[in-house]
């Protein structure tokens, strides 16, 4: 599966912005859909994941209550929600699909073996 990414942008502490992943080449239905992020300077950081058939979402405690992580299986598609925006948020965010990933490694990056190429987040006054 190819994973495009897109949405990413500047915004000002407080604001939103919705990234979108869209697949190709095979439906997200039976893949693990995730969000990850990497800021400069540290490590590829879980964001949210979403089932493999849908469902409630997952999110890492810094992003709970302002992100959500959402899907559209007739775009083929998996949206994150980011409101509330903060500083510490700025990164490169990444989309991710599996289709072997287990709940307890769901948060692990090297879990995950299609990527999108990423998207830049700046927020910032």
């Amino acid at each position: 599966v190819q994973l495009q990414a897109s949405g990413g942008g500047l915004v000002q502490p407080g604001g939103s912005l919705r990234l979108s992943c869209t697949a190709s080449g095979r439906t997200i239905n039976g893949y693990v859909m995730a969000w990850f992020r990497e800021a400069p300077g540290k490590e590829r950081q879980f964001v949210a994941r979403v089932g493999r058939y849908g469902g409630t979402g997952y999110y890492a405690d810094s992003v709970k209550g302002r992100f959500t992580i959402s899907r559209d299986i007739a775009k083929n598609t998996v949206y994150l929600q980011m409101n509330t925006l903060e500083p510490d948020d700025t990164a490169v965010y990444y989309c991710a699909a599996s289709s072997t990933v287990i709940t307890s490694t769901s948060t692990s990056h090297n879990a995950y073996a299609y990527w999108g190429q990423g998207t830049q987040v700046t927020v910032s006054s």
